[in-house]
């Protein structure tokens, strides 16, 4: 059995589905099925672009900090592997 492939989604199409789910009177799940989406990948997007806009839990990562945190980590593995050379 072949693995299902992961879908790529642009940043501008997650921004219009974070607007849409919060505009709509539609719940979250409607929303999520009616853009052939999981509702747990939409209610992901959401809770981002609220952390984002600073409305998120406290210390919670915004998305250019956790690509930050994602580059510095791939920085120490790598200079990890060349000190054990």
């Amino acid at each position: 059995m072949g693995r299902k492939k992961r879908r790529a989604f642009t940043p501008e199409f997650k921004v219009e589905a974070v607007r849409l789910a919060k505009a709509s009177d539609r719940s979250i799940g409607q929303v999520a099925k009616d853009l052939d989406l999981t509702e747990a990948a939409l209610r992901d997007w959401i809770k981002r672009a609220d952390t984002d806009a600073g409305h998120g839990p406290p210390g919670a990562l915004t998305t250019p900090e956790r690509e930050e945190l994602q580059r510095l980590r791939r920085d120490v593995k790598h200079l990890e592997m060349e000190r054990e050379i």
